[in-house]
């Protein structure tokens, strides 16, 4: 059987090259939609809900449109681009307004499932599948396991069989797309890995910086790449609950090798495990976690940070494209954003600009931008500086960042 699919409406393409070459090449068209404004479009169109409104993507091309659908076949120029989104006001801020999606079939993955099609998922498998299962007329479901019924016992069924029309039994091996595991001293490694090179060093200074953000008793997102790492670096006694857009609260590290489990992923689809305490949940739930100001603090990479804390780091257009995934709809839920980059990019051009010259994920909404070089400091006026790392002067700073203000307490970077 051939499928020839004309457009996919997706929030990350991530490491997928051939994805990202059909993309860039005109052969299909995609249209990026923020992660929890995609789990919302899809439960909406299955609750009925025609459209709602969000503050996810505000002020971005998503709102004013001209976002890329689909390139020319040599890449160099956009055929079709998204159009604006209408926006309105509530309480003072503005929120445009996204349309449900729904779906004539819908394929869902579970664990188990009943004769009714009642479903269970297992560890963090459900993600988008109770609201794929919702948004579609008729859902056909593949699980592992069909078991008699009244099996599953009531409180326990995720995906009511309401929402399921047929079930495909089909157990095989999974696949684990990243498999990682850790040795027994996770810091020691980390240490020894950052004498390899001159960047490794630098590197872990702005990982174990951005870890002194992170308090006991926060819920925290961190991102994929350096931000991850920063919890490696908390105290043994700090209880931290780290969220994963896919359906988890209450990540653990890496698992020793040989308890790998590939129902349980974060989203940058490497295996973890979870801590006591932890949950797991659908994406719709885990972004109302988030645009409902739920997550005390989010750690992003970016690509660009203007001075006013505007962000940009999920496309480069007509070059690379990964996909806004949820930073969209964590820059813009109100948490606290620090970002934790490199203080310049190849060839030492400037991340840090008056303007992003890059399309952005979020408007003024950083606070905390941690380089190599430095921590900052981002307020209405614009970047202060507060703390500045060993052997590195103000002048040097100033000579590969746009303009900003130096704190009178100025202080050596803490680690």
């Amino acid at each position: 059987m051939v499928f020839l699919i004309k457009r996919m409406i997706a929030s990350y393409v991530g490491e997928n090259k051939e994805f990202e070459r059909q993309y860039l090449s005109g052969e299909l068209e995609v249209e990026l939609t923020p992660q929890g404004t995609l789990a919302e479009r899809l439960r909406a169109g299955g609750c009925g809900i025609p459209a709602f409104y969000t503050r996810t993507g505000v002020e971005t091309i998503i709102h004013k449109g001209g976002s890329p659908i689909k390139y020319s076949s040599d890449g160099k120029s956009v055929i079709v681009e998204s159009t604006r989104r209408e926006s309105r006001e509530f309480d003072g801020q503005e929120y445009i307004l996204e349309e449900a999606i729904t779906g004539d079939v819908g394929l869902v993955k579970a664990w188990k499932a009943d004769p009714f099609g009642n479903l269970v998922f297992r560890g963090s498998s459900s993600n988008f599948n109770p609201e794929c299962a919702m948004a579609a007329k008729h859902t056909i479901a593949e699980v592992e396991e069909i078991v008699e019924l009244g099996e599953i016992r009531p409180e326990e069924v995720h995906v009511p069989g309401i929402f399921v029309q047929s079930i495909v039994e089909h157990n095989h091996e999974k696949r684990i797309e990243f498999l990682t595991v850790r040795d027994d001293d996770v810091k020691a490694k980390a240490s020894e890995n950052s004498l390899k090179s001159d960047r490794s060093k630098l590197r872990e200074r702005i990982v174990r910086r951005a870890a002194l953000e992170i308090k006991s008793g926060m819920c925290v997102n961190l991102g994929i790449g350096m931000p991850t790492l920063a919890s490696n670096y908390l105290p043994d006694d700090a209880v931290v609950m780290y969220q994963s857009e896919n359906g988890l609260l209450g990540m653990g590290p890496f698992p020793q090798r040989g308890e790998e489990d590939p129902d349980l992923i974060n989203a940058g689809k490497q295996v973890v495990t979870l801590v006591p305490g932890a949950s797991t949940f659908s994406s719709s739930m885990s972004f109302g976690m988030i645009r409902g100001k739920h997550i005390d603090i989010a750690i992003l990479g970016s690509l660009q940070v203007s001075k006013f804390g505007d962000i940009a780091n999920w496309i480069i257009p007509g070059k690379m494209v990964k996909g806004m995934g949820g930073a969209m709809d964590l820059v813009s839920s109100g948490t606290k954003v620090v970002v934790c980059m490199e203080h310049c990019a190849k060839g030492q051009k400037h991340k840090i600009l008056d303007e992003c010259t890059l399309p952005i994920t979020g408007r003024e909404c950083v606070d905390v931008i941690i380089t190599e070089l430095g921590v900052f400091n981002v307020g209405q006026n614009g970047l202060t500086l507060v703390e500045i790392a060993p052997n590195i002067t103000v002048e040097e700073i100033i000579s590969k960042t746009c303009e900003f203000e130096v704190a009178d307490n100025l202080i050596v970077m803490q680690q």
